[in-house]
């Protein structure tokens, strides 16, 4: 059976847009193995525009001595994208919308994951297409920037599977749709 995981980095106040301007200071080897944990399991990455222009810009620039670059070049991508017209980034696909993810998750123990993409998200969530939520959950508040759930989302209890705090106060939740 297909699984699709969503791992994403988020401060308290539900903020995941640029990690890379807040996340850092609290990046430690709990965090990394989380992070290579999500991302050594899955044998493809799912992404939304955003997401992929920002790693498509990045990592196939970085060397394999680089902490996942080798995997994530690697690795099979699909892009979900009603505006791109082209992916370059090494093994990628562009599907167009959700309906054309049924052909790739058909086959057997397949495992997805989703990093970032907060659109892609809430849509996976909203189409019952997403069984894992994993939130590293930053202890700051941004106090700008897009939030992962925004109003208007579909309600969606949630069933808490595992949780663990990092040294550096980072909650990490991993929760289940019910």
């Amino acid at each position: 059976m297909t699984k699709i995981v969503a791992q994403c980095f988020i401060s308290v106040d539900g903020v995941v847009e640029s990690p890379e301007q807040w996340h850092f200071p609290y990046y430690d080897t709990a965090m990394e193995s989380a992070v290579a944990a999500q991302l050594h399991q899955a044998d493809m990455l799912l992404l939304g525009r955003a997401t992929y222009e920002v790693f498509a810009d990045h990592w196939p620039h970085q060397g394999n001595d680089v902490l996942f670059a080798k995997r994530l070049n690697s690795m099979p991508k699909l892009v979900v994208s009603t505006t791109l017209n082209t992916v370059e980034w090494q093994n990628s696909t562009l599907i167009r919308d959700l309906g054309q993810l049924a052909a790739v998750t058909i086959a057997p123990d397949r495992h997805i994951t989703v990093s970032g993409s907060a659109t892609l998200v809430r849509s996976l969530l909203d189409h019952d297409l997403l069984d894992e939520l994993e939130l590293l959950v930053h202890p700051l508040v941004v106090g700008h920037g897009a939030r992962l759930f925004d109003k208007g989302g579909k309600h969606r209890p949630l069933n808490l599977v595992r949780s663990t705090t990092f040294d550096t106060g980072v909650l990490h939740l991993v929760y289940e749709p019910i």
